[in-house]
């Protein structure tokens, strides 16, 4: 039987060895589709890469039970940011909580940072205009010993060897048939989108911070009016034990009005709860800590402008070419437009500089011991040499299986991408604006139809719930104008709120955050 060369054996070795170390990480993951992963930790608590702790081997048993899935609790995570340092004893209105939030939403910081990386990226295709330049230093060692054995004797040398090169080496692009203009172009107009980003997620978060904003006080004025429903609800029950104690009333009359107080206690404590959640959302609006707890203050009171007929192209016309979609939009053709003409640059010549010195040191040691015994001297021998040149020097790109040609119909394709995305943005953005301003008519509609509504239904209660105290009228119909009365008051309330955010939507929509409506003097 042949034996085995060595070479293959180790080869085989290493193969099999190697094949091991690509497959022993699935230890890595969970061993089973309907088994808990119990992770490795270290001293802290933090979860770390390796194969299932021991535990998992007893968590067979407990694979009903959800806790069995709860993942180990890192302590370094468990400390929560403090909230930015609010006054506690100050009422913050709409422009100081926009202010807030646009310093502490985490939105507006991922934004400017993205806009710096786009700007630093702008300015590395700016230095292809300039020289590289580079120094590089090498160091070399050489050992030689031999010795000979003859019918004289024996005979050993040695020489060893060692020194450094050190070379400046230059390279410059001098031209290139407007290829890096086109380039410095692109990376100018990316930073431009980046900017116009920028500026839309602070319009973005005056929006949202805006309308949170008018929601929240909604929610409170609908406290006021539950509460006021409770008092007409008070109001009514005591006429009612008043009419029932005299004779003139019914059992049935004070459980009708026991169970309408009741159904306003209920909508006062939902009212609550609604008003918690508003708040929630406006601090979640802000993007600061949801611990965090500013004192709001009361909105002002605005003064709604009239229903107007201005012709809706003329609002497009002047909103429409400041709209950061757009602007982004058209930015985003450019920067495409420039991606073409670099690749069709990719077809010319181009003309370099090319420059290096160098400074080359050695030195080397020799000995030599020979037959008859007598060792000679060492010798050492130490030198340098210097060099340069200069090249300049035309390159021109003669075949590469269509590579070029393939980047520059893909550069076309993305610029006509680009110029039909501009498009529709246009549209989008018109269909936007008009939306927006139909919602804004509609709601200030709205907001009149309800002050007239409310009018009318106070009177109507005033009206009812005096004729039942005086014994002239049913309680079924003061019952009725209470219920009517708080509905009224509400939709009040809704449709003002209603009307400040269609006008914060339309002013987004316009592309002109600076009308949202945040003091009485709007």
């Amino acid at each position: 039987m042949r034996r085995l060369n060595p070479s293959i054996a180790l080869a085989i070795l290493a193969t099999a060895g190697l094949a091991g170390c690509a497959t022993s990480s699935l230890d890595m993951a969970p061993d089973s589709p309907d088994r808990p992963w119990q992770p490795q930790t270290d001293a802290t608590g933090a979860i770390v890469p390796g194969p299932a702790s021991a535990a998992s081997a007893n968590s067979a048993a407990s694979t009903t039970s959800a806790h069995s899935y709860q993942l180990p609790a890192n302590p370094a995570l468990a400390a929560v940011p403090p909230p930015p340092a609010l006054e506690q004893a100050h009422a913050y209105d709409l422009p100081e909580l926009i202010d807030l939030a646009e310093s502490a939403n985490p939105l507006t910081r991922i934004a400017w940072n993205d806009a710096r990386n786009v700007a630093l990226a702008a300015g590395i295709a700016k230095s292809a205009y300039l020289p590289q330049l580079s120094v590089a230093a090498m160091g070399q060692y050489a050992g030689f010993h031999n010795s000979e054995t003859s019918v004289l004797g024996d005979s050993s040398s040695s020489a060893t060897g060692h020194g450094m090169t050190s070379v400046v080496a230059l390279q410059w692009l001098l031209f290139d048939f407007g290829g890096r203009a086109a380039r410095v172009e692109a990376a100018s107009q990316a930073s431009v989108m980046a900017n116009i980003a920028f500026t839309a997620v602070h319009q973005q978060v005056i929006f949202d911070v805006s309308v949170a904003f008018y929601a929240y006080q909604a929610a409170r004025a609908r406290i006021v009016t539950t509460q006021q429903g409770l008092d007409n609800a008070d109001a009514i029950l005591a006429a009612a034990q008043s009419r029932y104690k005299h004779g003139i009333g019914t059992v049935i009359e004070v459980a009708q009005a026991n169970q309408n107080r009741a159904q306003a206690r209920l909508a006062l404590v939902q009212a609550q709860g609604a008003e918690s959640n508003s708040y929630l959302a406006l601090i979640a609006a802000m993007g600061i800590s949801p611990l965090s707890k500013p004192r709001i203050a009361e909105m002002p009171a605005h003064t709604l402008p009239a229903i107007t007929n201005d012709s809706i192209d003329r609002i497009v016309s002047s909103a429409i070419a400041r709209r950061p979609d757009v602007l982004s939009a058209y930015a985003a053709e450019r920067v495409n437009l420039a991606k073409v003409k670099a690749a069709e640059s990719d077809f010319m010549p181009k003309v370099f500089v090319s420059a290096n010195g160098a400074y080359n040191t050695g030195s080397s040691s020799i000995s030599a011991v020979p037959a008859i015994g007598q060792q000679l001297p060492t010798v050492n021998l130490s030198g340098g040499r210097y060099g340069g040149s200069v090249i300049v020097g035309v390159t021109i790109p003669l075949y590469d299986g269509g590579l070029r040609s393939a980047v520059l119909a893909q550069a076309r394709n993305d610029a006509d991408s680009a110029s039909t995305r501009l498009t529709r943005s246009r549209e989008e953005a018109v269909r936007q604006i008009v939306s927006a301003q139909n919602t804004l008519q509609t709601s200030l509609a709205a907001q009149a139809a309800s002050k007239e509504l409310l009018a009318a239904a106070q009177t109507t209660y005033d009206a009812a719930f005096d004729a039942y105290r005086h014994g002239v009228g049913s309680v079924t119909d003061a019952l009725l104008a209470q219920n009517q009365l708080l509905a009224a008051k509400n939709a009040a309330a809704d449709s003002y709120s209603s009307s400040l955010s269609a006008a914060a939507a339309l002013a987004l929509a316009t592309g002109s955050v600076d009308s949202i409506p945040m003091r009485d003097n709007w």
